[in-house]
């Protein structure tokens, strides 16, 4: 016999498939895809720094990790290089990374805490066309139970927040959305 509790999910889980079918079918949302011009050649990716009040000595190198491979696997034809004569030159600075509460109970206790991470993205193209040269801050939030401190948090959501940063990043760079 179903439980309550897995009838909940199962009915959720289906609501959710239902309402992403009529998204795609009904063509809601649009993605579009990531690109260059032609003539970008190569690019510089500088170590991402982290100045944020609370550092997570994990975070700047994998995010920077991770966005270099993105990068390499969506254009394939750029080449990395440490000049400064790159086409594209991409740096980044975490400027926030600490703890919030996200909810308190009727017992003025934290019901819930999250992770908030903030970026800035330094964006310049030195070639005449394609993309204009800008700064931007991304930022993300991760939820964690209240039940968790902050560290056994940061290690449990590091992943998660290396694909999400790398992601927003990415795509605030090399999208039109």
């Amino acid at each position: 016999m179903l439980s309550i509790k897995n009838f909940r999910s199962v009915l959720w889980l289906r609501l959710l498939l239902a309402f992403m079918a009529i998204g795609l079918a009904g063509g809601c949302y649009s993605f579009k895809d990531a690109s260059v011009p032609a003539s970008v050649k190569t690019y510089r990716l500088r170590l991402i720094e982290n100045r944020a009040t609370n550092v997570n000595p994990q975070l700047a190198p994998q995010l920077t990790d991770r966005l270099r491979q993105k990068i390499n696997s969506q254009f394939s034809r750029l080449r990395p290089t440490q000049g400064e004569d790159a086409h594209y030159d991409l740096g980044a600075t975490i400027t926030d990374f600490r703890p919030v509460t996200s909810g308190v109970s009727g017992n003025q206790q934290a019901s819930g805490n999250r992770i908030v991470v903030t970026v800035k993205i330094d964006f310049v193209n030195n070639l005449p066309e394609g993309t204009k040269s800008f700064e931007a801050d991304v930022s993300r939030n991760f939820d964690f139970s209240a039940t968790v401190d902050f560290t056994t948090a940061q290690n449990q959501l590091m992943p998660t927040i290396v694909q999400n940063m790398s992601d927003e990043i990415f795509n605030r760079i090399f999208s039109n959305w």
